[in-house]
């Protein structure tokens, strides 16, 4: 797919120019398999394409699935997509993973203060800013039909066997960084998180055409 596209931040640009797709395990590939199979059927009929991705607490994997699925469509120039996420429950936006986006090179602003805050994540000067605050899966925030449900905690995905509106179910799950919570580890395993799930993503939007 040709990569033109709205100039993302260039320290954006330069953290997806190091990534490595082709590092990804073949057992993880085939985990992938299915969203490219959706993205490219819908980019084949001209539809377009809702991608909620759905974990516990919608506070940091589903975050950061969402915001770097957004990039990486913008990334590879694939239109019409637009990504959400949402959790079994709502709790809040761990500021850990705004800082992480943040050295990524993300702009974000804090644009309510309260006990679930809301956040402008920007990726590119004249794209829309996401809007990032933890919500539940069928919030009015999110869609409530035509849209794959991307399971990225084995627990939602274990505890939502059904998910009302979703045309598709896929299972796409990542370690939580919430275990390395207040050591000295914490803002390492947050970035390896966020390399993994944006590396992960940018194979899949590499794959259609």
């Amino acid at each position: 797919m040709n990569s033109t596209h709205s100039k993302l931040f260039s320290e954006i640009e330069n953290t997806i120019k190091g990534l490595q797709p082709a590092s990804i395990p073949e057992e993880r590939k085939t985990i992938l398999q299915p969203l490219i199979d959706f993205i490219q059927h819908k980019v084949a009929h001209q539809q377009e394409i809702r991608i909620n991705f759905i974990c516990t607490h919608n506070s940091r994997r589903s975050h950061l699935s969402q915001i770097w699925a957004q990039t990486m469509a913008n990334y590879f120039n694939i239109k019409n997509v637009f990504c959400y996420s949402g959790g079994t429950e709502a709790t809040a936006l761990f500021p850990m993973v705004a800082e992480t986006l943040r050295n990524s090179g993300f702009q974000i602003q804090q644009i309510s203060e309260n006990e679930n805050p809301v956040y402008s994540i920007k990726y590119a000067d004249d794209e829309h800013p996401i809007i990032g605050f933890s919500k539940k899966l069928d919030d009015e925030f999110n869609p409530k039909s035509n849209f794959v449900a991307i399971m990225t905690c084995s627990q939602a995905d274990g505890g939502c066997p059904f998910i009302a509106g979703a045309e598709k179910r896929i299972p796409i799950t990542f370690e939580d960084p919430k275990v390395f919570d207040n050591t000295a580890q914490q803002a390492e395993k947050y970035k390896e998180r966020s390399l993994q799930i944006a590396t992960e993503l940018c194979y899949v939007f590499s794959e259609i055409n």
